[in-house]
């Protein structure tokens, strides 16, 4: 044997079969090893190998992770109440409506009612589901997934050491997908809550659950993307860390052995794992189960708006520069927002000084604000940045809007809009208090340039150019005052919302 491999090896016990020296240089002998055929290695220098080998590639060790948090992780199954086969079949014996079915394939048809046997139960509970949880607090507390209790008559709750326990639902919450449940026991071993904040793409994470009712399953994988928006009140983690059925509530757990999400969603086509998974921050999750262990339920502020995201060519045409905040389609009427002083057509881009870049940041700010608080909204209105002080109330049920009628007769149509496309004619005051708005002009027809931007008969006008629209006199003055070479901006209404289109001249 050359040198240089005297040097990794102690004398050979046997015929090809080496022990390795030390852990110096052990990652690169696996390679050698198979290079080499005829060489083989002992056992213990099998297992030194790969060791160093892991280390040398950075490869994560999750023993001790699972043997940290594993106790802190629980099967959760679920039960609900089900009329017996007698109540069923309207009479039949069961046995009897037993063997129709499985020797016919159909319910035994009706015969006369049998005599109801003694003491014969009206329910019984039948499994519905399985899922997994983990344990926040010694006392008991216990966090999953809403979907995972939800319409379930009895919770049953087990610990990986085989003990069973009846579960109280304490609270649940649809709209974000979480539930705290709670058992009669104490000293138990609870998670530790990790910063989401901290967490970084790419990062090692884990996931223990029970797949398929497969109890204590490991999987893991990394974080994927953050800020994932596929909810209304929040954004999720994605990671490619294998989720199936039954891994709903269960944790998602950082390399330092923290808790950092509850495993909620799976992108499928199959009904399988398929490389994307999604977890609720643990940071959202903690602000709900705090409210449902103190209140049973969630309060969320709202202020009744109707929102829309900016486009990038819409924000430049109105001078907002870039493709920022979110447009109010519709204000609701006696909301916070009317109250506020907020309008149709305006852009929300800050909240409670948090900024607004996108849709989906206003419902999440509004949410998490609690209600009766007093914040102040910055939104561009025609032109300028306007600061208004806004109550928010408290999430009610939706109110169905009704689209405006125009009954009235029409008041005479303008001609100078029609270098655009447009025949328009003033609102009368019955319109103006229907629709909820000082001023404007009606469409009456829309053709060529304001048919292609979008414009039907019977949107209402509010702004043109940033510029308001009080009247048909003014519509026509702002018109004739325009670069009839450039696109313009309308802000109209239709029914109730308010929209901005771009009227572009030419063909």
């Amino acid at each position: 044997m050359c040198d240089p491999l005297n040097s990794f090896f102690e004398k050979p016990q046997e015929d090809n079969v080496f022990q390795i020296k030390g852990q110096k240089s052990a990652a690169n002998l696996l390679v050698l090893a198979s290079l080499l055929g005829g060489l083989s290695l002992a056992p213990s220098g099998v297992a030194m190998a790969q060791s160093a080998a892991a280390a040398v590639l950075g490869l994560p060790d999750f023993t001790e992770l699972v043997e940290q948090v594993g106790p802190s992780v629980v099967n959760i199954r679920t039960l609900e109440k089900a009329r017996t086969a007698d109540a069923r079949s309207g009479g039949a014996d069961e046995e009897m409506q037993e063997l129709f079915r499985r020797f016919f394939g159909v319910p035994m048809p009706n015969v006369p009612r049998q005599a109801p046997r003694q003491n014969r139960p009206q329910e019984e509970a039948q499994p519905r589901g399985v899922g997994s949880g983990f344990i926040l607090s010694s006392d008991g507390f216990i966090m999953t997934n809403a979907h995972v209790v939800e319409g379930a008559d009895e919770v049953l709750v087990t610990l990986t050491d085989k003990r069973e326990f009846k579960a109280r639902i304490v609270g649940s919450d649809k709209r974000t997908d979480v539930a705290v449940v709670k058992i009669q026991a104490t000293g138990l071993p609870a998670v530790k809550v990790g910063d989401v904040s901290r967490l970084r793409v790419g990062e090692w994470v884990m996931a223990i659950g029970s797949p398929f009712g497969l109890e204590n399953t490991v999987t893991a994988g990394i974080v994927s993307a953050k800020q994932r928006d596929t909810g209304d009140y929040l954004p999720f983690i994605q990671t490619d860390v294998a989720i199936n059925p039954g891994n709903s509530g269960g944790p998602l757990i950082n390399m330092r052995g923290e808790v950092v999400g509850i495993n909620s969603q799976i992108y499928s086509r199959s009904g399988g794992f398929m490389g994307i998974s999604f977890a609720i921050p643990m940071d959202e999750a903690m602000r709900v189960s705090d409210q449902l262990r103190t209140t049973g339920r969630v309060s969320r502020g709202r202020i009744g708006v109707e929102i829309a995201p900016v486009t990038k060519e819409v924000a430049e045409s109105i001078g907002l520069g870039k493709g920022q905040g979110v447009l109010l389609r519709g204000i609701e009427e006696g909301s916070p927002a009317e109250k506020a002083g907020l309008e149709a057509g305006d852009i929300i881009t800050r909240f409670d000084g948090k900024p607004i870049d996108k849709p989906a940041d206003l419902p999440r700010a509004v949410g998490n604000t609690k209600p009766g608080s007093k914040v102040v909204v910055t939104v561009y209105r025609r032109g300028a940045f306007k600061d208004l002080n806004i109550t928010v109330a408290e999430v009610e049920a939706e109110k169905v809007a009704a689209a405006a009628t125009q009954s009235e007769k029409k008041a005479p149509a303008s001609n100078t809009a029609q270098a655009w496309g447009l025949t328009v004619s003033d609102l009368n005051d019955a319109q103006k208090r229907e629709l909820r708005v000082r001023g404007g002009v009606r469409v009456d027809t829309a053709t060529e340039a304001a048919a292609r931007a979008g414009i039907r008969e019977g949107d209402v006008i509010l702004a043109i150019a940033n510029a308001e629209v009080p009247s048909l006199k003014e519509f026509e003055s702002i018109l004739a005052r325009v670069d009839k070479t450039r696109p313009i901006s309308v802000l109209i209404r239709r029914g109730d919302a308010a929209q901005y289109v771009l009227i572009r001249p030419g063909k």
